[in-house]
């Protein structure tokens, strides 16, 4: 997958560096140093120095062939614009904006954008799950489709435990991810077997949270 990360603060050069891994990845960043310090950090990644809300630089970084175009610089509006150029200009299918200001979440949706990733908002959903002592926990919140991806963690009460993934009632609209125990990663199948202890990640639509509380923890939140 070709992605085009605009920003390489901390967050931009954290997100290369984890998806370069797998991916083709560009990183814009209009500070000299900063953009030496990336090429130098990550060799295997494309580093252009510009202004990522400049169209010829945004064609130099590869954002023709972009599947999915990151904008994480620390300015919510610098962000909304090298989106929706990125969409408006060069037709990219897929386009996620950091934003500081959690109402620009609200907003972002509505002018174009297809995913907004606000730090406040998660680290408030955080906050509010541990003072409820929650299981669920909230990982990212997808403001189209009003999807989230979330991590149960089963403890001895869950009615899930000792079942196969093939035996769960799950909602129509819960994929399960992953499956996080002690030995490693394990990619859910039918077969699989729930454990207790295990982190059970899910992708969900935000109206069957609570359903798919009930079916792990055997209650809903009170």
């Amino acid at each position: 997958m070709n992605i085009v990360v605009a920003g390489g603060g901390k967050v931009g050069y954290y997100l290369a560096s984890a998806l370069r891994k797998t991916n083709h990845v560009s990183v814009i960043e209009q500070n000299p140093q900063r953009a030496e310090f990336i090429a130098e950090m990550l060799p295997d990644v494309l580093v252009i120095l510009g202004d990522a809300s400049t169209l010829s630089v945004l064609r130099d970084a590869g954002v023709v062939d972009a599947d999915v175009i990151a904008a994480v610089t620390g300015q919510d509006e610098d962000n909304l614009v090298v989106c929706q150029l990125a969409k408006w200009y060069f037709d990219v299918s897929r386009t996620v904006a950091r934003v500081s200001n959690p109402k620009n979440a609200e907003v972002f949706p509505k002018l174009g954008i297809d995913t907004t990733v606000s730090g406040t908002t998660l680290i408030t959903h955080f906050v509010e799950q541990e003072l409820s002592s929650s299981d669920l926990h909230l990982l990212m919140e997808f403001r189209r489709g009003n999807t989230e991806l979330v991590e149960f963690r089963l403890n001895g009460d869950s009615p899930a435990a000792g079942k196969t993934v093939a035996e769960l009632p799950l909602p129509a609209d819960v994929v399960l991810v992953a499956i996080l125990r002690e030995d490693g990663l394990v990619v859910p199948r039918g077969d699989t077997l729930i454990q207790y202890g295990d982190s059970v990640i899910a992708l969900t639509r935000s109206d069957e949270v609570e359903a798919l509380r009930a079916l792990l923890a055997g209650k809903v939140r009170e």
